[in-house]
């Protein structure tokens, strides 16, 4: 096996996989990279069982074969070597030579036969979706997603497809984000499925936006997305989501309209005096004004006011400053609503001019 690149070219495809290997593995030939070249095209594989991921490139001076390199390592050489530089990697025995230049650096590598394969996808759905429009919903709600929950099926991003429709939902049962945006092409059966966190991480990564098309194909264990350069396949969480529909209040009928950034930039400058355990502020409405307290147990307080344009009186709820934070960095308008009922009751937070993403804080007792 040999083949030649430029080294920003190469550098480009080892970076989208050398994050999916792990740094402790169980297997050596995990901590490696499966390097195969066919017909001229060099195609780079990654993976820790989880997740798998599949770069390709096309590439000149080449002779077909298959040999796994050490990820870090091979990453760590190619990004240290200067702009510009052509590097060529080439397989004798087993060993791996990487030449640019003057440098030249000799890997020990594992035979391609060891190297797991993740199992066929076999789709039973299949959906595109623009590439900018996938993006965005999983910026906008992967924050919530919980972290080693015992509720294992917490700790991923659930991607629900509906008619015509796809929404991403997260939550750690303090919080919800939820976002959808339209498909082309309904997908032919309602189906839930929950990516787990590193898988829903690594996607963020890859995804650069822009007007691609990309192609999702969902099986019973796997969810694989494809794009021309690259292929991403992740294992599902095997859980049932809980109703998520169900804990969007409903009746909560109270409105507050403010300003996006004014309203971020009073919670974080109260946030600097609450308590650091449990983050509280205390949110009070009163007609044309939104006033924010928060206090913690050195006796130190911090209030601030802002215009809101509401009517609500009399209502003051208590919420974890850090979530109220978090929604409002997920939404992009220059208004947004916090939709109230009781001091009791959940929020909900959202865009003035849509409802496409919305936001559910649960009260704090304070």
């Amino acid at each position: 096996m040999r083949f030649s690149l430029q080294r920003e070219v190469f550098l480009k495809p080892l970076a989208q996989v050398v994050n999916v290997v792990e740094r402790r593995q169980t297997l050596p030939v995990l901590a490696n990279l499966l390097v195969q070249v066919r017909a001229g095209q060099l195609s780079l594989t990654g993976t820790d069982l989880e997740v798998e991921m599949v770069a390709r490139h096309s590439v000149d001076d080449a002779q077909d074969g298959e040999t796994t390199i050490p990820a870090r390592k091979l990453f760590e050489i190619v990004r240290a070597l200067p702009d510009g530089s052509k590097v060529t990697v080439s397989q004798s025995g087993d060993k791996v030579t990487v030449s640019a230049g003057r440098s030249r650096f000799t890997l020990a590598s594992l035979p391609a036969n060891d190297f797991p394969s993740v199992d066929e996808v076999e789709a039973t759905e299949r959906v595109r979706v623009p590439e900018a429009g996938l993006k965005e919903l999983i910026e906008r709600t992967a924050f919530a997603m919980a972290q080693q929950d015992v509720r294992y099926y917490l700790n991923g991003l659930l991607f629900d497809l509906r008619d015509k429709t796809l929404r991403c939902v997260a939550t750690d049962g303090h919080r919800l984000a939820l976002c959808e945006a339209p498909l082309d092409g309904s997908a032919q059966a309602k189906r839930q499925i929950i990516v787990p966190r590193k898988g829903v991480q690594e996607l963020q990564r890859l995804l650069e936006g822009g007007d691609r098309e990309l192609e999702l194909e969902v099986g019973r264990n796997h969810i694989r997305v494809k794009r021309d350069d690259v292929t991403f396949t992740s294992k599902l969480i095997d859980g049932r989501f809980p109703d998520y529909e169900a804990v969007i209040p409903i009746g909560a009928d109270r409105e507050v309209k403010v300003d996006r950034e004014v309203l971020r930039a009073a919670l974080q400058r109260a946030a600097i005096l609450s308590n650091e355990k449990y983050r509280g502020v205390r949110v009070e409405v009163s007609p044309g004004q939104l006033r924010i307290n928060a206090h913690n147990p050195e006796q130190e307080e911090a209030q601030e006011e802002i215009e809101a344009d509401t009517r609500v009186d009399g209502l003051a709820i208590g919420f974890n400053v850090n979530y109220l934070l978090d929604a409002l960095s997920a939404l992009r308008d220059e208004h947004v609503i916090l939709q109230l009922r009781d001091a009791n009751s959940s929020a909900l937070v959202r865009e003035a001019g849509s409802e496409k993403c919305r936001h559910v804080v649960m009260p704090l007792r304070l």
